[in-house]
């Protein structure tokens, strides 16, 4: 088995690409504000083919490392495939007999864009969206032995209407390779027919209380729902619902609150029974704490974490790796970007036009950082207009591509729903694919109002939502201001420097500004902060730095693409880095 994989092409690699082996890949459970005990993990090596689309597929080309898509280098493939081709997947699995009489559920973590699977030949389901989990029923497809698991899947990446982020069949500039396939975990898991398949989880500080929504599968009149929040394994709360109502869990009036100083997380055991009998019970997690916005003694609209003031100061993070594109080699790679963004100063992350995996918001839940997420960007957007409200003509999209958006959209807020760490969304980036901006943020905003709507990253601007978000490159500015909303800078810096060795393409590489020392970026990275200070009693609330990693052919990380290099004095950058995270503190 070893024999057969190797990292495909001679691309850049993470430290972490060559301790990927098919026996170790991704072996992390991979939904962990959801867990049950028995899951199978079905990642390795898969046969592949690529072929065109329509065509019937009777043979395999070699084999994929899933979850790894098939341009990436730790794929083992890294083959381009196009909207004029399909990509197929296949292997034989197992299920245990101590399963019998349970219902099997497929998971996918995610997988970019249109899918269709079988068992057996038999057709079990269909998706499409290329970022977020979903599953299917498979028991009546299944066989005692040998179980054969069919995958195909279409992308026509940015020649498509469809959410792609910074996906580009020809890239360049910032614009990056295709991602096709599965990208994320695929899995077993034994359920019964009766039990939970979701769970929105609801703090509300002010009431002492949070309320739990579970989704059942299969509900009949005798379910009974019972909720019990611990402590280090201490019971401090407990509630029951019947009917199919919401469980609302009366919390201690000195609960602990998550914050990025104090990442308190309460756990808690959520059990269905039917009747007197328990068909489930799965264990998650959550936060006491609360996001909204209120005005100074200067009337300036201020961001707020748990009704204190609060400066969210974080880097723009693509999510992207030289050896694995949208999947990190690890889940030890996965939390490192977030460690760092910590160690730097930083107690925010702008989740940059992508979704991450389940495990990737659980480390930002554990170790205390706030999270701004994207919606991917895709479609064709209007000019952009940045300095002033929006004033131009609207370009429109198709009946079928505003469907698509809104579609995935909402399935990507039910599934981070109830992450603690996420406090805003963001629609749309610039004027990326941008349309009826007023409907999508009152959407979102009466969809889950718990949290803040940054209506457009950098414009086009509308009088909607929480927050004015401008961009500005290199050095900080303030050239557009809303007096009844929070102000932000959602973009700035962008400070190059090419390290030899450490580049996607040893020919290519720009940033916004370059310099070739370390002591001359950190001295212009400094610059900039200051700057950035100043601006904060005048109006600013939050702001991002571009960018966390270097990207293909973008040499403006804070590190190199290969996280081999912290292109930074890193002392330098914590201390200026924490005067503006703390600047409330004062």
């Amino acid at each position: 088995m070893m024999a057969q994989y190797a990292p495909a092409g001679d691309s850049l690699k993470t430290r972490w690409a060559s301790e990927v082996t098919p026996e170790n890949v991704w072996q992390d459970y991979p939904r962990p504000q959801m867990t049950r005990p028995d899951w199978i993990n079905l990642n390795g090596l898969w046969d592949y083919v690529i072929c065109p689309k329509g065509q019937l597929v009777d043979k395999y080309d070699g084999k994929i490392l899933v979850p790894f898509c098939v341009e990436s280098s730790l794929s083992g493939v890294q083959k381009y495939v196009g909207k004029d081709n399909e990509l197929w997947y296949q292997r034989e699995f197992e299920v245990p007999s101590k399963w019998n009489g349970k219902r099997i559920l497929l998971h996918f973590g995610a997988v970019d864009w249109k899918c269709d699977v079988w068992v057996n030949d038999i057709k079990v389901g269909s998706h499409t969206g290329g970022y977020t989990p979903f599953s299917m029923d498979i028991t009546q497809a299944l066989k005692k032995k040998g179980n054969v698991l069919k995958v195909r899947v279409w992308d026509p990446t940015d020649q498509g209407e469809q959410p792609c982020g910074k996906q580009y069949v020809k890239p360049h500039g910032i614009w990056y390779t295709p991602v096709t396939g599965i990208w994320q975990t695929v899995w077993l898991e034994p359920v019964n027919a009766n039990h939970i398949v979701d769970v929105k989880i609801v703090p509300d500080i002010d009431n002492h209380k949070v309320t739990v929504k579970p989704e059942i599968v299969n509900p009949s009149n005798d379910n009974k729902i019972e909720v019990v929040v611990s402590e280090l394994f201490t019971d401090v709360a407990k509630a029951y619902s019947i009917n199919g109502e919401d469980v609302e869990v009366s919390m201690p009036a000195d609960a602990k609150l998550w914050s990025p100083d104090y990442p308190f997380l309460y756990e808690m055991s959520i059990i269905l029974y039917q009747g007197n009998k328990e068909v489930d019970w799965v264990s998650c997690y959550f936060a006491m704490r609360k996001f909204s916005t209120a005005k100074d003694e200067n009337g300036i609209v201020r961001l707020m974490l748990n009704n204190e003031p609060v400066f969210m100061f974080g880097p723009l993070d693509q999510g992207w790796w030289c050896d694995g594109l949208y999947t990190a080699p690890c889940d030890e790679a996965l939390k490192y970007d977030i460690q760092k963004t910590k160690d730097f100063g930083y107690n925010m992350i702008r989740k940059h036009v992508k979704v991450e995996p389940a495990r990737w918001y659980y480390h930002c839940d554990q170790l205390g950082i706030i999270v701004w997420q994207d919606m991917p960007s895709g479609g064709r957007g209007p000019g952009w207009v940045t300095d002033r409200y929006f004033d131009g003509s609207l370009s429109r999209r198709t009946p079928e591509s505003e469907a698509t958006y809104k579609k995935e959209w909402k399935e990507i807020i039910d599934y981070l729903y109830s992450v603690p760490s996420i406090g805003v969304w963001v629609p749309f980036n610039e004027s990326w694919g941008q349309f009826k901006t007023p409907e999508i943020v009152e959407w979102t905003k009466s969809y889950d109002p718990s949290r803040l709507v940054n209506p457009a990253s950098g414009g086009n601007h509308y009088p909607v939502g929480d927050i004015l978000d401008i961009h500005n490159y290199p050095d900080p500015e303030m050239y557009f201001y809303d007096a009844s909303r929070v102000n932000v800078l959602g973009e700035y810096g962008g400070i190059g420097r090419k390290i030899e060795g450490h580049t996607w393409v040893p020919s290519q590489g720009w940033g916004y500004v370059e310099y070739d020392t370390e002591e001359k970026v950190t001295d212009t990275y400094v610059e900039y902060a200051n700057k950035l200070l100043d601006l904060i009693p005048r109006g600013f609330s939050g702001a991002v730095y571009t960018q966390t990693t270097d990207c293909e052919v973008e040499l403006n990380g804070l590190m190199t693409y290969d996280r081999k290099v912290i292109k930074l004095n890193e002392e330098r950058l914590r201390e200026i880095n924490l005067k503006i995270s703390n600047y409330f503190k004062k």
